[in-house]
């Protein structure tokens, strides 16, 4: 692995401009393509193997014509205070507004308050239903804007109208969230380098990447259903992945040009170690990303292979494109006090062991042996040889760091074990949902017809049970429903049942059934197994079947499935990374420190999610409005990114242990090698990864915050505390055997080389320089 990525890089740099035309060429392709590609879908709801899901596929079969998801508003109106809705003059006016939404186009049809249940027993609160004949995302801006003048026209007569349901969902702010974090990651880079191109070629070859596959997703969105959601989720790991990846090569270059390594040499080098270090810790996001495809729910793999996609070309953009930069400014991206060391060097003329070159007559003299002091002169002392001396490195913060771990592992074990342990206790109280308009800003339409509907119908009207009745097998069809709605009206918790609706053959009823509580109380969830779990007894005394969904249902579904899924998930993400640290780290105990510290920093992860989102410590610090469950999809989502990027860390961390230890360093002083080289870089990293994070928190979405705040924190807790506090406390306990592997297991694991190995056998092979070559240096 190491030659190869040594001998890419040298290509690379040799054919640097072959190198940047080809990426150009591929940005333009897919640029065209994005160009020229049909509208991405709206999000997949469509979620396999549920009740809720089936429910909704039979609605779709038994009504043709009715999408069971189809395009809905609900439109709430609110007398002033001690007024009726059924005023002559109110009435009037929500009337005017039936006939004119009934006329709009795509319309299917508009509900009646005053002919239904549509209105509130004190009468000061009545709602009406449209309904559109297309999806959410097949409602065209003409139909909602028609709407919505009709809804200014009842407001100005004095009544208060507040709109919910699908079709004219506002969109939160997107916020800030990637100029936020290019920003602060062009800080953190400046000041990790301490020049502008080193800082700034990260940037530009992360900004390449994910541009080239935000293309490439829109290109082929229509044809594989990928959604927006794909592309937001491939823009905030793209940034991250791809600017630390440039990171770590530009470090590693920087390295060895201070080593007095030439610029092409230098390039190959640092692909051949810290490339290495890329291609693993790359392959370990792209598992834990496709590995979402074991969950069974499509949009989560739709995501997850979208964003594996990226983080490949970011991968492939530090193995060619980076090089490739290099070499058009080789010194560019070097510290300016070594810039100027080498600008001095340049000179004075070449220095060459053993040769001393003098300005005055231009004179060569050779020293009596290589490596010898020059002769003394007459009545003069001999000189002692002298070390050159090398980079004070004893004072910086990563090394005395690592040191101070080496003095006390027990005792910084113990602390951040407890610590995290200490955080992680809320994640006991998480429950799993799916927000919907109550989680919304007040200052939203939709949360404030939320809260209007629930003032005047009760809390359990925003979260109706929906029940579908097959009746097909039952001796009388209408009696078997009626049988079946009278079973579900008398159940505990059930405030009303309404009138079933049959589809054309009579034997398929819908009918909905109100909870007496709000849609996230855990009494709604337990009313809902309770209906499940009396089916059998109904379905056996009538001959027909029945199936619950509706909203609440069908987040009480995505919760259980998540929860079923995330046991494998884990076992297939973790077993196949731990497998692919095994051959890199060739270390049992090494791999399954990494796992354990995961495990350590995801869980507290998940209690600060819970502390702040479901119980609302400081939710209003971060512009949350309301706090409720955790969304459904959160924990498979967090546990995938989040040890990707955790494995990233361990590798470019320990990678740097593992090449000090196999060069001969004892274990614990291999542990301060790795600080001093990757300590600084990375933090850095992961000052990067947390700022892209969370930029994602100023967005307007609630969940978006969430996701935001869950990435960050997690990063925080895996990169600085568990790697840079509880790695090196565990390795200074294990000492050499935390490189331990069974004779057979080592013979039996291919060898990658990613500590650059045979670089060295290479170099140590190299002729040594002659006398005559020594001769010919100095003329040139």
């Amino acid at each position: 692995m190491a030659t190869f990525l040594y001998q890419l890089g040298q290509r690379a740099f040799r054919r640097r401009r072959w190198v940047a035309l080809l990426w150009v060429a591929v940005l333009a392709v897919v640029g065209i393509g994005a160009l020229s590609a049909a509208e991405a879908p709206d999000d997949s709801s469509s979620m396999p193997g549920i009740e809720s899901q089936k429910a909704f596929d039979l609605i779709n079969e038994q009504f043709p014509g009715s999408e069971a998801n189809g395009a809905s508003a609900r439109i709430v109106f609110v007398a002033p205070d001690g007024q009726k809705i059924t005023a002559a003059g109110h009435r009037s006016a929500v009337d005017r507004f039936l006939t004119e939404a009934a006329g709009g186009p795509q319309v299917a049809d508009v509900s009646s308050p005053f002919d239904g249940p549509g209105l509130s027993k004190d009468r000061t609160t009545a709602y009406a239903t449209v309904t559109y004949k297309t999806k959410d995302d097949e409602v065209t801006e003409a139909s909602k804007k028609e709407l919505e003048g009709a809804v200014e026209e009842v407001r100005d007569t004095g009544l208060t109208v507040e709109v919910g349901g699908s079709a004219l969902a506002t969109e939160a702010p997107a916020g800030m969230g990637e100029i936020v974090g290019v920003l602060v990651a062009a800080v953190v880079l400046l000041i990790t380098f301490g020049s502008l191109a080193a800082a700034g070629l990260p940037l530009i070859t992360a900004v390449i990447g994910v541009s080239i596959s935000l293309a490439g997703i829109t290109a082929l969105a229509n044809a594989f259903g990928l959604s927006s959601t794909s592309g937001e989720l491939a823009m905030m790991l793209g940034l991250a992945v791809g600017i630390d990846y440039s990171l770590f090569v530009v470090s590693r270059y920087r390295e060895e040009r201070a080593k007095g390594r030439d610029p092409q040499e230098a390039v190959g080098l640092a692909l051949g170690t810290a490339g290495s270090a890329v291609v693993f810790a790359g392959l370990t996001v792209v598992i834990a990303l496709a590995g979402l495809s074991v969950v069974g729910v499509p949009m989560l793999t739709k995501m997850g292979l979208s964003a594996a996609g990226t983080v490949v070309v970011g991968v492939l953009i530090a193995l060619t494109l980076v090089p490739a930069l290099l070499g058009f400014w080789p010194n560019a991206v070097l510290a300016r006090h070594t810039r100027r060391g080498r600008a001095r060097k340049s000179e004075r003329g070449p220095r060459i062991p053993g040769i001393r070159i003098h300005r005055r007559g231009r004179q060569l003299r050779r020293s009596q042996e290589a490596g010898e002091g020059h002769a003394p002169r007459e009545g003069q002392a001999p000189r002692k040889n002298r070390e050159p001396r090398k980079r004070e490195e004893a004072g910086s913060w990563s090394v005395r760091w690592a040191s101070f771990v080496l003095r006390r592992p027990v005792a910084v074990l113990l602390v951040t074990v407890v610590g995290l342990g200490a955080l992680a206790v809320p994640a006991l109280e998480l429950r799993l949902g799916m927000p919907g308009d109550e989680a919304k800003p007040t200052s939203t339409t939709e949360r404030r017809a939320y809260d209007a509907l629930a003032a005047g119908f009760g809390p359990g009207f925003n979260g109706p049970l929906t029940i579908v009745v097959d009746a097909r097998d039952a001796d009388d069809p209408k009696a078997a429903v009626e049988t079946v709605a009278e079973r579900i009206g008398a159940t505990k918790g059930v405030v009303s049942v309404s009138p079933p609706q049959f589809n054309e053959a009579k034997d398929t009823a819908v009918l909905s059934a109100t909870p007496s509580t709000a849609p996230t109380s855990e009494r709604t969830k337990n009313l809902v197994h309770t209906i499940r779990d009396e089916r059998s007894a109904t379905e056996t005394e009538t001959g027909a079947t029945f199936e619950v969904t509706g909203t609440t249902a069908l987040n009480i579904d995505i919760a259980k499935k998540m929860q079923d899924a995330l046991i494998p998930y884990l076992v297939v993400v973790v077993g196949l990374a731990f497998l692919l640290l095994l051959v890199v780290f060739r270390s049992v105990l090494v791999p399954l420190k990494a796992a354990l510290g995961f495990l350590l920093s995801v869980l507290a992860s998940f209690g600060a999610v819970v502390t702040v989102f479901q119980n609302g410590h400081g939710a209003g610090l971060l512009g949350v409005d309301q706090t409720g469950p955790i969304m459904s999809l959160m924990p498979i989502f967090l546990v995938g990114i989040v040890f990707g990027l955790a494995m990233d860390y361990q590798v470019f961390l320990v990678s740097r242990m593992r090449e000090a230890y196999v060069h001969g360093e004892g274990a614990g002083q291999a542990v301060v090698s790795g600080f001093r080289h990757s300590g600084r870089i990375v933090v850095a990293a992961a000052l990067i990864m947390m700022a892209v994070f969370s930029g994602f928190m100023t967005a307007g979405d609630s969940m978006v915050k969430m996701v935001g705040f869950g990435l960050a924190t997690a990063v925080l807790f895996d990169a600085i505390v568990v790697r840079m506090v509880l790695v090196p406390a565990v390795l200074a306990l294990l000492g050499k055997r935390a490189w331990w592997l069974p004779g057979w297991l080592d013979r039996l694991l291919p060898r990658v080389d990613i500590e650059g190995e045979a670089l060295n056998r290479r170099a140590a092979e190299l002729p040594a320089p002659t006398g005559e070559s020594l001769q010919d240096m100095a003329r040139v």
